[in-house]
């Protein structure tokens, strides 16, 4: 019945969608704040956060709990960044990244590939997290049926791509809405129902006094998140998540300056109580009620549970109905079962939305047919969804199977979140000098990206098994010195390559003398509300 409710909603932005660009990607720029507040929560708020970050507690303790800090410093960049980001849309009628700041740089023959590229990077490892997660869903839901996670990943990618393609932005903003209530309710009832399981607070808290030393303390039970690797994730991850492509884009679509700013002051207290309160919640009790099995081979999850970002459906599934009842139990599972799907789809559809936005304004459009139409232009957008969607879905089936050499890529959630981050937050430099300074250049832009995706992919977990492979002495030794260095400053690989990428950044913009194209200074200057905008195509 819920997928159903989401076609009909993408049949109704249908029937309500004017032709053109503008409307199909950005809702014709006229979104209220309750609708913006709702799409940018469920958008940054994925599967991450009713599989992922649980399953991540579940398996290494209180630990990492403290990596709710995120939330407020995302909700603080919605307020700082956003607003100026709408603002340069407004006047120029930007509708993707690459559009403000290629145009500010006056550079578009590398750097616009380039930030194609990265949100690439971004878009697809997100939209796989999503489909794993329906896969997840169904796998436990219907463990007496054979190819279960197969079925459930298959229906949540065509359900997704479906209402995309119809209704564009307004229905994938009308649908995230939907999501993020259900999102909400399914956080706080995912806690509540814990703490009940558990005999009540004090249950709940002799329970989880009552865990192994190491699911208490910093590093926690794999001792992989030591405190610099810890903060380095807090506040990069946040950031990461905002400046991603489907965020600029709903900043781009709000109605004027005072819904972002409405929007961020709802998401930090609103998403920050939901995920200390009702998730964290559900990860430490989970341990208490399925406790992990740690020994000098490693971590693995109570017996019955395949994969840690099963343990909030597990606890659904067994306790549920017994606490409330086979009827009233049921029911309030299945209600939370469709907060999971609906995390993961308000995810799914916004990077899946953006990315066909990119790759047809800032490449088909500028590289490939110039002279194309605005509705070629979204005929292409609506093929690029469903082509990302279908490469996305196989990736899921064939990582599914343990003999496929990704699978331990794969394993959790959370990896999949912190791998598209690492390349995501690669444009805070560029963001920040043309938000704020407008002191760099193009090729400063350029290199400093560069720089940046190299080494952070050097320091992701996909590096060394793609060296090995290769078998080359130059690449093993690079290995190595990574290695070392992840030994001596163990941050995520975000951290390394920001690094990378400022040092780049400023190193080059020594060298390079600024021209300030005509567009720069506009953007710095006023917009009224009733301004009108330059076209849309630049």
């Amino acid at each position: 019945m819920y997928l159903i409710v989401l076609l009909l909603i993408g049949l109704v932005g249908y029937r309500h969608s004017k032709t053109g660009e503008e409307d199909y990607y950005l809702a014709g720029r006229g979104q209220s704040w309750m609708i913006s507040s709702l799409t940018i929560m469920a958008t940054f708020f994925s599967s991450f956060a009713l599989l992922g970050a649980p399953g991540m507690v579940y398996r290494e303790g209180v630990v990492f709990a403290l990596v709710s800090l995120n939330v407020p410093i995302a909700g603080f960049c919605v307020y700082l960044l956003g607003s100026r980001i709408w603002l340069a849309g407004r006047k120029h009628g930007y509708v993707t990244q690459a559009d403000m700041l290629c145009e500010h740089y006056d550079s578009h023959l590398l750097l616009r590939p380039l930030i194609t590229f990265v949100g690439v990077l971004f878009a697809i490892p997100y939209v796989i997290m999503q489909l794993k997660a329906g896969g997840e869903l169904a796998s436990v839901l219907f463990s007496e049926y054979d190819h279960a996670f197969e079925i459930g990943t298959t229906v949540l990618a065509v359900i997704t791509a479906l209402y995309i393609m119809i209704g564009g932005m307004r229905s994938v903003a009308w649908t995230d809405a939907l999501q993020c209530i259900l999102l909400v309710l399914g956080m706080i009832l995912a806690g509540i129902v814990m703490v009940v399981s558990l005999g009540g607070l004090s249950g709940f808290r002799d329970a989880v006094a009552s865990l192994p030393e190491s699911s208490l303390t910093v590093p926690g039970n794999s001792g992989f998140w030591q405190l610099p690797m810890l903060f380095s994730v807090c506040i990069l991850m946040p950031i990461g998540g905002i400046i991603q492509p489907a965020q600029w884009m709903r900043f781009y679509a709000a109605r004027d300056r005072d819904a972002l700013k409405k929007s961020a002051l709802i998401f930090i207290i609103l998403l920050t109580g939901c995920f200390m309160f009702g998730i964290m919640l559900v990860g430490l009790g989970g341990q208490a009620l399925y406790p992990l099995q740690i020994s000098e081979a490693g971590i693995q999850p109570a017996p019955g549970i395949e994969n840690y970002d099963q343990i909030l459906v597990v606890i659904l599934r067994d306790h549920l109905p017994a606490l409330l009842g086979p009827v009233i139990g049921v029911a309030f599972a299945s209600l939370t079962i469709v907060a999971i799907m609906a995390a993961a789809m308000s995810t799914a559809d916004s990077n899946l939305h953006a990315l066909s936005a990119l790759v047809t304004r800032d490449i088909y459009d500028r590289f490939i047919r110039p002279q194309a139409g605005e509705q070629e232009r979204v005929w292409v957008g609506r093929l690029v969804i469903l082509a990302a969607t279908t490469a996305s879905l196989l990736v899921v089936l064939i990582a599914s199977r343990p003999e496929s050499g990704i699978s331990g890529f794969m394993e959790m959630i959370v990896d999949l979140a912190l791998f598209a981050v690492a390349f995501s937050v690669q444009l805070l430099p560029m963001t920040i000098d043309v938000l704020f300074l407008r002191r760099g250049t193009g090729t400063a832009a350029s290199l400093g990206l560069i720089a940046g995706l190299l080494t952070a992919f050097l320091f992701t977990s996909l590096f060394p098994p793609l060296a090995l492979w290769l078998g080359n002495p130059g690449l093993d030794f690079l290995l190595s010195i990574v290695q070392q260095a992840k030994t001596y400053v163990p941050v995520h690989a975000s951290a390394w390559g920001l690094a990378a990428n400022v040092f780049v950044f400023v190193g080059v913009n020594l060298f390079c003398k600024r021209s300030t194209p005509e567009s720069s200074q506009k953007m710095s200057g006023p917009v009224s509300q009733s301004e009108p905008r330059s076209p849309i195509r630049t």
